[in-house]
């Protein structure tokens, strides 16, 4: 509890001092979906209209296609207990998954979920998405790692808010050809500029999960998506009861 309450205060604390240039969004709820409370988020992405993801913690670890409508598994795959997976992209006809301590990445085929191989990664798995060049990765500090299929960097950039670094970068996104990062522990979201690194946007989400709906196991947000084939975007939780499809709105 105090790491998180640590974390939450030093980003508010870099927002309260921002460049007058970083907008700041709230969230409005388009639609809600039924989402498996034994789901723990680590990834979540579309891939042909579809919604996958990959769900975290020693023995629980899977990745699955999801039916959106129901929340549950169209089809799953189960990890060994030793594998606590992370962050998953498709990229080209590939289908990647991270995992965090283990440093190994598994391979799979995008359509058929069939596994192709895996390989070393080089650093902590966290999280992952692609803007159709490359892999972008996140390890939990304040660096993204721009890679080519085979893991090798190609750059690397630190995210900054107010010229000092976002650190926890955790679950990400690449929506219009901006990299949205959920901030580890905290209900918020950055938008970030790919180049420089710089927060554009700050998406405050705190209340997006009722207080009502939320149970002892109810874990911290993590979980961006957008739909290509209709530019809808969708949030979660680790363990969540509901998935949520939004739209970001600047505050006045």
């Amino acid at each position: 509890m105090v790491k998180v309450l640590t974390v939450f205060a030093m980003f508010f604390s870099l927002l309260s001092c921002a460049d007058a240039t970083v907008k700041e969004y709230k969230l409005d709820v388009v639609a809600e979906y039924p989402h498996d409370t034994d789901s723990y988020t680590q990834g979540l992405f579309f891939h042909n209209g579809e919604m996958y993801e990959t769900t975290g913690l020693h023995g629980k670890s899977t990745l699955r296609k999801v039916d959106i409508r129901t929340g549950r598994p169209v089809k799953k795959l189960d990890f060994d207990k030793k594998y606590f997976l992370e962050g998953s992209v498709v990229f080209g006809d590939n289908l990647y998954v991270l995992t965090w301590e283990s440093r190994i990445a598994f391979i799979y085929d995008a359509n058929t979920l069939e596994y192709k191989s895996s390989w070393r990664y080089p650093r902590e798995g966290w999280g992952i998405t692609t803007d159709g060049k490359k892999l972008i990765a996140s390890d939990g500090s304040a660096n993204l790692y721009f890679m080519d299929e085979e893991f090798k960097v190609d750059r690397k950039v630190t995210v900054t808010l107010n010229e000092r670094p976002v650190r926890w970068l955790n679950e990400l996104e690449y929506i219009d050809g901006k990299i949205w990062a959920n901030v580890y522990t905290t209900d918020e979201i950055v938008i970030i500029d790919p180049k420089s690194g710089k927060v554009e946007g700050v998406i405050d989400c705190r209340g997006l999960l009722p207080d009502k709906l939320r149970k002892p196991e109810t874990d911290v947000l993590n979980g961006i998506a957008i739909n290509p084939q209709d530019g809808k975007i969708y949030l979660t939780g680790k363990n969540w009861p509901k998935l949520y499809e939004i739209i970001i709105v600047e505050k006045r």
